[in-house]
C-alpha cells in the first residue's frame, strides 16, 4: 500500500508560477514511477509529467518548457514546478504512483490549480 498526499495548489494569474508537492508513504520502495495527472471539468484525466525510479522523465507536449518534474533526495517526494501558467492549465492535479511489477496505480486526493486570465 502507498499513500500519496499533495500540496501546493492555488489561484494564480496567467504567467505566474506554482509548485506542487507530493509525499509518498507506505511501501515506497515498491514504487517504479511517480507523476502528475490533471483533470479539467468535463475532460478526461491526462498525464502531465512522469519520472521513473531510473530518472527517465516525460512531459505532456503542451507543458514542455514550462513545467519541471523532480524528486526529492529521499525519493518519496515528487515536485511539479509550474511556470508561465496559462488559463488552460486550470484543473485538479493528482499525484500518481505506479508499483513495480504489478503496475498497480495509487492516487492522491488531488489539489486544485486555477489560473486566471
Amino acid at each position: 500500500q502507498v499513500q500519496l498526499v499533495e500540496s501546493g495548489g492555488g489561484l494564480v494569474q496567467a504567467g505566474g508560477s506554482l509548485r506542487l508537492s507530493c509525499v509518498a508513504s507506505g511501501s515506497i520502495f515498491s514504487i517504479n514511477a511517480m507523476g502528475w495527472y490533471r483533470q479539467a471539468p468535463g475532460k478526461q484525466r491526462e498525464l502531465v509529467a512522469v519520472i521513473t525510479s531510473g530518472g527517465t522523465i516525460n512531459y505532456k507536449d503542451s507543458v514542455k518548457g514550462r513545467f519541471t518534474i523532480s524528486r526529492g533526495n529521499a525519493k518519496n517526494t515528487v515536485y511539479l514546478q509550474m511556470n508561465s501558467l496559462k488559463p488552460e492549465d486550470t484543473a485538479v492535479y493528482y499525484c500518481n504512483a505506479i508499483i513495480r511489477i504489478s503496475n498497480v496505480n495509487y492516487w492522491g486526493q488531488g489539489t486544485q490549480v486555477t489560473v486566471s486570465s
